[in-house]
């Protein structure tokens, strides 16, 4: 069977439409989505706060939107790997593995950056 290939206008819309049911699942079935955005919308408020410059308040948010997306893709990993089957495969553990290290190092990258710029602005 054939895909219909959408073009111009009509790509941009459904890819949206995709993309908020994409959003809409991830909020509805993955914990740490909702957990990581929660949040996010609380510090989106702080980066204005705390930054003393434009530039430093697109870095604070840009951080935070970062682990949102790795987050995103961790849980996209995941449901391929569940779908495909539950029974243990080491490629399997290995994909899964890497999917939460790299929301790790995101967090680790976002919570620095948010430490190192707080600590300059707040206390240099």
């Amino acid at each position: 069977m054939i895909k219909p290939r959408n073009t111009g206008l009509a790509r941009v819309w459904k890819a949206s439409i995709y993309s908020v049911q994409g959003l809409q699942a991830a909020w509805k079935h993955e914990s740490a989505f909702r957990q990581e955005l929660m949040i996010g919308l609380f510090l989106l408020p702080v980066s204005f706060w705390i930054a003393n410059s434009w530039v430093e308040v697109a870095v604070l948010m840009g951080v935070c939107f970062l682990v949102l997306i790795v987050e995103l893709l961790n849980s996209a990993v995941e449901a391929v790997v569940d779908r495909i089957g539950h029974e243990h495969h080491d490629l399997a553990g290995q994909a899964k593995d890497m999917g939460s290290a790299a929301v790790m190092l995101s967090l680790i990258m976002a919570v620095g950056t948010w430490i190192l710029i707080g600590a300059h602005n707040l206390l240099g």
